[in-house]
């Protein structure tokens, strides 16, 4: 039993390294990895897509899939609540 405890002990403190290893390449919070990405969609956003706000051009034209497969997720759940919780059809 004492040698579990010891194998546990060495992996926590495996974890617990390799989890603070890893924050020490965290870029800090609110600087962009790459800024130019940034640029690009401020600067095109209304000549390409032809709107004026640029967040709806991102979400809608550039990450359009991403978001139809979103909607698709939260229209599977809400179907599928509906279906559990819905009355009727069982006659007694």
């Amino acid at each position: 039993m004492r040698g579990w405890r010891i194998f546990y002990l060495l992996g926590l403190m495996v974890m617990c390294g390799l989890f603070f290893g890893a924050l020490q390449d965290i870029h800090p919070f609110g600087e962009p990895v790459e800024p130019a990405m940034d640029d690009y969609f401020l600067e095109r956003a209304q000549e390409e897509r032809a709107v004026n706000n640029v967040v709806t051009s991102i979400v809608f034209d550039y990450r359009g899939f991403d978001t139809l497969g979103e909607a698709a997720v939260l229209f599977t759940a809400v179907t599928s609540v509906v279906a559990l919780f819905r009355k009727g059809g069982h006659e007694r």
